[in-house]
């Protein structure tokens, strides 16, 4: 039988869609997020009151802080935007792990002594450790049996400081099922009771690479955001997938079939705030990511990021859209429509005037909608209620 479209008018804030959601959140929609990095841990946290089946998939191409030491070390995906979304998404009250919560969020000292942090971990490994101690049975013995994998495969000169525990359990998790990320996901989302989804967009050790307006190319996920080095200075033309210092296309890295499955499911489509090509636009590239969107007849939303991303050189909110409609063509066709991949761009009243909006509606034949999104007291910050009121009343 045919799908059945049905179109109607929204209202922002939807009261009774939003009520609706927060009296049942266990059964609340399925808003799936393209997403990494922390920019939308925040609006996360929130979301649980709305849902608890929300999914997250994610870039784990971070170059930089303990994900990179672990990735040098064994050759694998970085884990750590991954544990910052499951522990954002977990359930901190007392119904919850509490617990284990505090020793996923765990970090060693940047300044304590190389042995003295190795007496630390071995005390972990011990079970004698604060932390591992207040985790009870049959839990602490599951942790221990996926960091005891870790400490095995350790090299000697391994350096633990400022190492995040949670991701030194997900590396011991990622090794001893076989080098898969999903298993040891899984694993650890139910020993915190993470209220949502959360999976690696690619179980693949791969590096980003992009080449600028002006012909330099740039390798490494912290070369280009231009957070802890210095920003980039022309505009980037092209994103692509590096593995062992090879340029590999979009196309010939598939997405895999159960993150597929994933957005085939989703009720609402997410592109969120967070850098524009290496957290959400890298999460595109991977060969039927465009095209299964595209066949999604559910809201499919961009909310641009507030305040100046060093990662778009000289680019309006239209050249933001216009980006990311580029990637997603690759994918899905040339002949495709801008709205079936993006039905709306949300975005804070105060970030766009009015007429420019009505221009970029017209240039891109999608609808752009100014709402009051932004946190009062931080105003480069979105107020966390004020989007997921947003995005539940679409639904």
């Amino acid at each position: 039988m045919p799908d059945l479209k049905i179109a109607r008018n929204v209202h922002f804030p939807d009261a009774l869609r939003i009520a609706r959601a927060k009296s049942l959140p266990n059964l609340g929609p399925r808003l799936l997020f393209f997403s990494g990095g922390s920019a939308l841990n925040g609006i996360s946290r929130r979301l649980k009151y709305y849902t608890h089946n929300s999914c997250h998939l994610i870039t784990p191409f971070d170059s930089g802080g303990s994900s990179q030491v672990l990735r040098e070390a064994f050759d694998m995906p970085a884990v750590g935007d991954l544990r910052s979304r499951l522990m954002a998404l977990a359930d901190e009250t007392e119904l919850g792990q509490p617990d284990i919560f505090q020793l996923f969020t765990y970090r060693f000292s940047k300044e304590a002594k190389n042995r003295d942090l190795e007496n630390e971990f071995a005390s972990v490994l011990s079970g004698e450790h604060d932390l591992m101690h207040a985790v009870s049975q049959p839990m602490r013995s599951l942790i221990l049996s996926q960091l005891r994998v870790f400490a095995q495969h350790k090299p000697d000169d391994f350096c633990l400081k400022g190492a995040s525990l949670g991701n030194l359990i997900l590396a011991g998790g990622y090794l001893a099922n076989e080098r898969a990320l999903e298993p040891v996901l899984f694993l650890m989302s139910k020993m915190v009771a993470v209220q949502g989804t959360v999976r690696s967009i690619v179980d693949r050790n791969l590096d980003l690479g992009a080449r600028l307006a002006d012909g330099t190319t740039i390798v490494g996920q912290r070369q280009i955001t231009g957070k802890e080095v210095a920003p980039i200075s022309s505009p980037i033309e092209d994103l692509y997938f590096v593995q062992n210092g090879e340029a590999i296309a979009g196309k010939d890295v598939k997405l895999p079939k159960r993150n597929r499955k994933h957005i085939e499911h989703a009720d609402l489509i997410c592109y969120p705030p967070g850098s524009l090509y290496t957290s959400v636009i890298a999460n595109l590239l991977p060969r039927e990511t465009g095209r299964t969107i595209a066949r999604q007849g559910v809201p499919k939303v961009y909310i641009p990021s507030l305040g100046q991303d060093p990662e778009c050189v000289g680019m309006d909110l239209s050249d933001r859209v216009t980006a990311l409609l580029k990637t997603l063509c690759l994918d899905a066709g040339a002949d495709c429509r801008a709205s079936d991949l993006i039905s709306a761009v949300i975005c804070d009243q105060d970030a766009v005037d009015a007429s420019e909006l009505k221009d970029m509606s017209k240039t891109h034949n999608i609808p752009y909608v100014a709402l009051p999104l932004r946190h009062k007291s931080e105003m480069e910050k979105y107020n966390p209620e004020r989007v997921c009121d947003a995005l539940l009343s679409l639904i």
